[in-house]
């Protein structure tokens, strides 16, 4: 399983999110960190200590951005990857993150057979545009959509988080 798609039909390897109110409209696996390079999914071999994996998301706010994602830490009870945008990621054709401001980190540790821990942290660089800026609800929903998908919470069970 990829921690970044959801299949819900389609090709195969370009997965769309039926989430009314979600800014996520998909994500494709790439072979390397150039737009068009797609491939099928990551395989649970590919997700391994010290692996750098690229994928490509699309979302109604910053459009179609290429991530890195490397993975620190893989065992049975825990998780640890890091994401990073290596594409510019535009509003309306206005840049408001460069390669490399937009940095996250997701941490999953298993309690028990059936409980998962969740918790990550994002930040945005110093350059970073100020139309970004403000908008809490979008970073909620992202967090607790990201948390429905691992759980299988189906997304258009529940409201959004935040409004």
């Amino acid at each position: 399983m990829s921690p970044t798609t959801r299949s819900t039909g389609g090709s195969g390897h370009n997965k769309s999110f039926a989430n009314p109110g979600n800014t996520l409209k998909g994500v494709i696996a790439l072979t390397g960190s150039q737009s068009g390079q797609h491939r099928e999914d990551f395989t649970s071999d590919e997700m391994k200590e010290g692996k750098v994996l690229y994928f490509e998301q699309v979302d109604n706010l910053s459009g179609k951005a290429i991530y890195r994602m490397q993975i620190v830490e893989a065992s049975a009870s825990r998780l640890v990857f890091d994401v990073e945008n290596v594409s510019t990621m535009r509003y309306f054709f206005i840049p408001i993150l460069h390669p490399g401001e937009l940095q996250s980190m997701y941490f999953l540790d298993r309690e028990s057979d059936n409980v998962w821990r969740y918790y990550s942290i994002v930040r945005t660089g110093k350059n970073a545009n100020g139309l970004i800026a403000g908008n809490e609800s979008s970073s909620v929903n992202r967090a607790v959509a990201f948390y429905r998908y691992m759980v299988g919470i189906p997304a258009t069970q529940e409201p959004p988080a935040a409004r």
